[in-house]
């Protein structure tokens, strides 16, 4: 038995696999009769990584870049939260010019894979993943009737992925790893949800959380590390990461400063009972208040 994790493309049916030296026929151009029309039907799923390089060449914090420019969705039946490319209500990306993409040397990952989608499958006991290829043919793309042809491996050094092959490889592992674990019992607290849409996606919204004094009390990190927090995003999301698999799956990957834990079930038990305080309190002055309008 194995496991599946798919980017950008969803799909039941179990599609024909391709190796890198398979050879493709596929050829996109300004002058080809179909340009742009696969992004006037645009469905694109962002990377943690297609989102900081996408908000760094429009110049916009990750936070406005989100709300601006994307939408959330469910990657699976438990509600953990993804984001795609915002679209017209006609289904355009809102990148796509007659000229083509205006940000196409940071287009996604799925963009540039494109008319191809990959797929890792991780064997039940196996510890590292294999990924496959398999080619998308829509009704509108005219790119497969072109002369061109070459091996999968060229195509995607053509389309420069390796880099973003390189740094989705550990946010798509930790997504592969969850998926391989089978549904958990129920859906996940809103708290969890809200937790790894801001380390996967919100760089800005985790580097406050990150530099705050109640995570450096919590966790044993060098003051050269926050640092470089506070300036690399690419830094940052690799920790997301890394915290992710603490935070998800119990992994000890961040050291945890000597009480940290006890310390923070105390002031967890604090504020309970503060809040059961406050709601006995409420309940009082209701019934207080309703004898005296008696």
């Amino acid at each position: 038995m194995s496991e599946k994790f798919d980017i950008p493309f969803k799909s039941d049916t179990v599609p024909a696999m391709l190796e890198l030296g398979t050879r493709l026929r596929f050829r996109c151009h300004k002058g080809i009769s179909c340009f742009n029309a696969c992004c006037k039907q645009a469905d694109i799923t962002l990377t943690p990584y297609d989102i900081i390089r996408l908000k760094d060449r429009l110049g916009k914090s990750s936070t406005d870049f989100l709300r601006e420019h994307t939408v959330p969705f469910q990657m699976d039946r438990e509600g953990l939260p993804g984001v795609k490319l915002k679209t017209t209500d006609e289904g355009a990306c809102l990148f796509v010019t007659e000229e083509g993409c205006s940000v196409y040397g940071d287009r996604p990952t799925s963009c540039r894979y494109y008319p191809l989608g990959h797929m890792s499958m991780l064997a039940t006991g196996s510890k590292s993943e294999e990924t496959h290829y398999f080619l998308v043919k829509e009704d509108h793309c005219k790119g497969h009737e072109e002369a061109q042809e070459q091996t999968i491996a060229e195509y995607l050094k053509d389309q420069e992925t390796a880099q973003f092959d390189e740094m989705n490889h550990e946010w798509l592992t930790l997504m592969l790893k969850r998926r391989s674990m089978g549904p958990t019992v129920g859906r996940p607290p809103e708290a969890t949800l809200q937790m790894f849409f801001m380390c996967s996606f919100d760089m800005d919204r985790f580097r406050r959380f990150v530099l705050s004094d109640n995570f450096r009390n919590t966790y044993d990190l060098e003051e050269s590390i926050y640092q470089t927090f506070e300036k690399e995003d690419l830094s940052l999301m690799q920790f997301g990461v890394r915290f992710m698999k603490q935070a998800f799956f119990g992994e000890r990957t961040i050291p945890e400063r000597e009480g940290a834990w006890d310390t923070r079930l105390k002031e967890r038990e604090e504020v309970w009972e503060a809040r059961r305080q406050a709601e006995i309190t409420r309940q009082q002055q209701a019934e207080d208040d309703k004898y005296k309008d008696a």
